[in-house]
């Protein structure tokens, strides 16, 4: 039996069928910006006509354009960034951009940093005295470590009407945890609540007070020795 004749030029699989036209680019080879600061402009994709200058140094150049800021920048040896593209005209300082980038991300890392050491303590107007020294070792032992301490006291019901009480409970934290810590500010009263944030003093003043008892060693009782010796 006599096959059937073959149209190569009809398999979308086949080589001969794929050279007839052009090749629609895979997702690989597309032109794509992988420039992670793309977004500020800098040389020659400023677009503006007119751009207003800082020298390395913060001194202001006065308005120019683009091309001659760039000529400007070329002959220090530096990057044209723009800085402020929604000014008008936009701003742009002559400066190193890589040095620049590392300061943008250390400073980003830096308060990504900040906001994970943050941590929170609620206390209550009635809180019991064991609860309140309870939740202070915590927060001692937080800013022992180097984190914030956001203090929140929070009202119920008709304990509103006596929140000189609420104040009373935060002053007195705060007291307890000045061998670690600080407030940023005076304990304000927002809606229900009784906020305050706690920095923890530099490293080498820091000093534990109320977690040393549960930290230290407790001696062995001489019953619990004269039953260890008879063992």
């Amino acid at each position: 039996m006599q096959k059937p004749p073959s149209f190569a030029g009809n398999n979308p699989g086949s080589s001969s069928g794929s050279s007839s036209g052009p090749q629609r680019p895979g997702y690989q080879s597309r032109g794509r910006n992988n420039d992670p600061y793309a977004h500020i402009r800098r040389n020659l994709r400023i677009k503006a006509a007119q751009v207003r200058v800082i020298d390395p140094d913060g001194k202001q150049l006065g308005v120019m354009t683009s091309d001659q800021a760039y000529k400007l920048a070329q002959q220090i040896g530096l990057d044209l960034v723009e800085v402020a593209p929604n000014a008008t005209p936009p701003v742009c300082r002559i400066l190193d951009f890589g040095k620049y980038i590392y300061e943008e991300n250390k400073k980003t890392k830096s308060s990504k940093s900040s906001a994970a050491r943050i941590k929170e303590i609620e206390l209550t107007a009635r809180i019991d005295p064991h609860d309140l020294m309870t939740k202070l070792r915590h927060a001692e032992t937080f800013l022992h470590e180097g984190s914030k301490v956001k203090m929140r006291l929070k009202f119920r019901g008709r304990e509103m009407a006596h929140t000189e009480i609420g104040f009373d409970v935060m002053n007195k934290a705060l007291a307890e945890l000045n061998s670690v810590g600080h407030p940023d500010s005076q304990p304000k009263l927002a809606g229900r609540n009784i906020m305050v944030m706690v920095s923890p003093l530099p490293s080498n003043k820091r000093k534990l007070r109320l977690n040393t008892e549960e930290t230290a060693p407790k001696p062995a009782s001489s019953g619990a020795r004269a039953e260890t010796a008879a063992d």
